[in-house]
C-alpha cells in the first residue's frame, strides 16, 4: 500500500512539474522565443543552410552528439552541410525552457530520419540546449543529445 500511495505522489508530482513548466513557456515571452528558436534551428539544419546554422550558434559553441563525439561550431557546421546526408524527417517535442537570468536551457526530445551516404539512419533522442543572450541576440552555446536507455 506505502508503495502505490508513493508512486501517486510521484506520478502526480511528475504531472504538476510538466503542467508548470509547459505554463511558464507560454506566460514567458522570451522562453517563446527561445522556442521559435529552437524550431528555426532546426529547418535550417534539415535544410542544411550553414549560413543560417552558423548564425543561430556561439563562437565557442559546442556540442556533444549521440556516439559521444563533439563538436565545435566549425565542425557542426561542416557536418550540416555534408551532401551525403539527406534528412527526411527532423522534429522535436515535449519542449520545456527554464530560464535563469539570460540564460535559457531547453529540453526535449528529437526524431531524426533520413539516410547517409546510402544508409538509412534513425535517431531517437532526448536533448539539452543551452542558450545565452550575448550582446542582444540569443545564440546556442552548448547541445547535448543523447539516446534514452529505453531503446
Amino acid at each position: 500500500m506505502k508503495i502505490t500511495a508513493s508512486l501517486l505522489v510521484l506520478v502526480s508530482i511528475a504531472l504538476c512539474g510538466s503542467r508548470f513548466a509547459a505554463a511558464q513557456t507560454a506566460a514567458n515571452p522570451v522562453a517563446s522565443k527561445i522556442v521559435a528558436l529552437e524550431n528555426e534551428w532546426t529547418a535550417a539544419y534539415e535544410r542544411h543552410d550553414v549560413e543560417s546554422m552558423a548564425s543561430f550558434l556561439a563562437d565557442d559553441f559546442i556540442i556533444t552528439v549521440e556516439d559521444g563525439n563533439t563538436y565545435s561550431k566549425s565542425g557542426y557546421i561542416a557536418h550540416t552541410g555534408d551532401s551525403s546526408v539527406h534528412i527526411e524527417l527532423a522534429k522535436m517535442s515535449d519542449l520545456t525552457v527554464r530560464m535563469h537570468g539570460k540564460t535559457a536551457v531547453v529540453t526535449g526530445a528529437y526524431h531524426e530520419k533520413g539516410n547517409s551516404k546510402g544508409k538509412p539512419y534513425e535517431y531517437r533522442d532526448r536533448f539539452t540546449d543551452v542558450w545565452m543572450d550575448i550582446n542582444g541576440k540569443w545564440q546556442v552555446v552548448a547541445s547535448h543529445y543523447s539516446i534514452p536507455a529505453k531503446q
